[in-house]
């Protein structure tokens, strides 16, 4: 199943990529073809997603209830903060695909947008995708984002949460950590415009 899946996603990828590169004109068929091509390349990504094993060994995310596992998240001025250091307070643990593409720009610019509500209630913000340090430093400038990124290029934390990662970064999904550390909450699937309201009416009712 998943030689087939990895075959297929190779397949699109590759086949999309070169008739966006011919140049100049393409004829209808070779369109559409193109356009096959990324659809199978889209349906691979959703279709064919493993499970992931955690380092605990567990299979797939983790479990309300369960321990958090800790991470250090870099904002724009260089301050580091650290999960387990928050005891006592909650934290959002949100992770997403890129930076700078649609939906992971709008999903950071809501959680931007409902900043001031989350620090009066004292809730902490942590996004975090594959993107190097720099990558994360940039998104930050631009988009003036007040809270910590954290930068995962090994998959290592993703690994640790159970997130699984697709062709094109990790799935979009948010974790509300409780005061004592352990996960209350998961979203899955989240939508971008809506989502950071949604999970501060959960972190402070």
């Amino acid at each position: 199943m998943w030689r087939f899946c990895d075959r297929a996603a190779a397949f699109g990828r590759v086949v999309h990529l070169t008739l966006l590169n011919q140049g100049v004109r393409m004829t209808v068929s070779m369109k559409l073809f193109s356009r096959a091509a990324a659809l199978l390349l889209l349906a691979s990504s959703l279709a064919c997603a493993r499970a992931v094993t955690r380092p605990d060994g567990g299979v797939g995310m983790l479990a309300v209830g369960a321990t958090a596992p800790d991470l250090v998240g870099v904002d724009g001025t260089g301050k580091t903060t650290r999960l387990s250091e928050l005891r006592g307070h909650a934290a959002v643990v949100y992770f997403y695909p890129k930076d700078g593409t649609p939906g992971c720009t709008k999903e950071a610019c809501a959680f931007r947008d409902a900043w001031e509500r989350y620090a009066r209630a004292g809730v902490t913000i942590f996004g975090v995708s594959n993107d190097s340090a720099e990558k994360h430093q940039k998104f930050i400038a631009e988009h003036h984002l007040p809270f910590p990124l954290v930068s995962d290029e090994s998959g290592d934390l993703a690994r640790a949460w159970g997130v699984s990662t697709g062709l094109f970064g990790f799935s979009r999904v948010s974790f509300l950590v409780g005061a004592d550390g352990r996960i209350a909450k998961i979203w899955p699937d989240v939508d971008p415009g809506v989502h950071a309201t949604e999970v501060l009416a959960a972190a402070a009712p």
